[in-house]
């Protein structure tokens, strides 16, 4: 198709409505059309007999179709791949299971 141009499309960007939260953690869960992820906080509790627990409260749920779900991976994988290169690797804490010794701690 020699007749066809190709077209530059103005992307607009309204952030009116927008707001921004941060997370620590994520929970992904998904069903044959979408793909669930819910953005929150782990935050330190005490769980039964003076345990310590972690309570994961929920911040934000962002649910998208399936391409757009792998959009956001590539676009993740990018942006973390620029950053390692930047600044080397990222380290990834296992965190520690409930009732461990070296589990968080509320702040004195």
């Amino acid at each position: 198709m020699a007749d066809q141009e190709s077209r530059q499309i103005q992307l607009r960007i309204d952030e009116t409505k927008m707001t921004s939260t941060y997370a620590n953690t994520i929970r992904t869960s998904s069903t044959h059309d979408e793909v669930v992820l819910d953005f929150g906080m782990n935050l330190p509790v005490q769980g039964q007999n003076n345990e310590p627990a972690l309570l994961f409260s929920v911040g934000s749920r962002v649910i998208m179709n399936w391409p757009a779900a792998k959009r956001l991976a590539i676009s993740l994988g990018q942006v973390i791949r620029q950053y390692e290169e930047r600044n080397g690797e990222i380290k990834i804490q296992q965190a520690p299971a409930p009732g461990d010794a070296q589990a968080p701690k509320l702040a004195d």
